[in-house]
């Protein structure tokens, strides 16, 4: 249904040095955050992320969820949602990522520039924030474009529908935009 995206960044780099340190996620969940901290931070902050990801881990496993690489896969969407959002650190734009990325389920993440891209093309109201975002475009894009728009979207708002000085001249949406006059005149 979805595709995985795959690419060699520092975050894929931390991930591997991570599982080849601790095979198992009951060894990452039992690591002394030192050796934690050392086996991710090649994505950068890793003494914080190490202190959160080993958090999330028991707070799955106390919860009765066993930490494998089936961990999520039986349980239903809206399940699975809540149990994520209840994570310690877990809100609405991880989890989405989490399900899209990592389990294959059709949920969309909103961050910054997805975030700024549907404001600015009048996707979502001017005053939406990203959590009325992401259920704007989770209940009206199709499962199987939610991974392809969430990409394209993203792109699009690094690319050219910055954040200070949006590129109007080079983009393709221009005759969709309703801000393409307000900012062409910057």
């Amino acid at each position: 249904m979805l595709s995985q995206h795959t690419s060699d960044t520092n975050r894929d780099r931390a991930y591997a040095d991570l599982r080849r340190r601790f095979p198992s996620w009951d060894e990452v969940a039992d690591a002394p955050l030192p050796a934690l901290g050392r086996a991710i931070k090649r994505g950068g902050l890793g003494p914080t992320k190490a202190v959160r990801i080993r958090a999330i881990l028991r707070a799955i496993r106390d919860g009765g969820v066993p930490l494998d690489e089936r961990a999520f896969t039986g349980m239903e969407d809206g399940q699975l949602w809540d149990t994520l959002v209840a994570l310690p650190g877990v809100g609405p734009k991880t989890a989405a990522c989490v399900l899209l990325f990592s389990l294959d389920r059709a949920y969309f993440p909103v961050d910054t520039h997805v975030h700024r891209v549907a404001k600015r093309l009048g996707l979502v109201s001017a005053r939406a924030d990203a959590v009325a975002t992401q259920v704007a475009f989770q209940e009206s894009v199709p499962p199987e474009d939610m991974y392809p728009l969430h990409m394209n979207l993203i792109r699009h708002g690094r690319a050219v529908c910055v954040a200070l000085r949006p590129r109007c001249s080079e983009c393709v949406l221009n005759d969709l935009c309703p801000k393409v006059g307000v900012a062409a005149r910057r």
